[in-house]
């Protein structure tokens, strides 16, 4: 079973991070991923959508650091379905992406991001490092590219 979600879109706010009491980090931002049709007149339609995420302990902590609205990223996560009572007592049901990779793909304040992405040093393989971004060179076209934990996850 997979429980994968993709998303490539721009942050709608800054993140807005902070410590719980056992002392992990958590950050929650949006991010706007919009599509583009055609409708039956023929019309240019954009619909737009907006995605809660939530980022836990050091990614938490490089969201805090170096995401901004209006940034474009490329973000990796699963869903997730909360349910909790408000301060008026009401069942309040919400929907989150938790975010285990991303990767700032421009910025229109003229921050980190390069605009170029994929680029050499990202394996969305190689997750164990702090920055989730591998130092490895990509494999060339004469090398088989096999992640190492490809077959470990696998049900059968």
């Amino acid at each position: 079973m997979v429980n994968r979600v993709i998303l490539i879109g721009n942050l709608g706010r800054d993140p807005e991070a902070r410590s719980l009491e056992n002392g992990a980090m958590v950050a929650k931002f949006s991010i706007a991923t919009s599509e583009r049709y055609q409708d039956k007149e023929g019309n240019w339609q954009e619909q737009t959508e907006w995605h809660e995420i939530i980022a836990w302990r050091n990614l938490a902590e490089r969201t805090e650091k170096n995401l901004k609205k209006g940034m474009t990223i490329y973000l990796e996560g699963k869903l997730t379905h909360r349910t909790w009572q408000d301060k008026d007592g009401n069942n309040r049901k919400t929907t989150e992406v938790v975010a285990e990779y991303f990767r700032i793909v421009n910025s229109r304040q003229g921050g980190t991001g390069t605009g170029n992405f994929p680029s050499e040093k990202d394996d969305p393989y190689n997750r164990n490092n702090n920055s989730n971004v591998s130092e490895a060179p990509m494999p060339t076209s004469s090398e088989e590219f096999t992640p190492a934990a490809a077959d470990d996850d696998l049900p059968f």
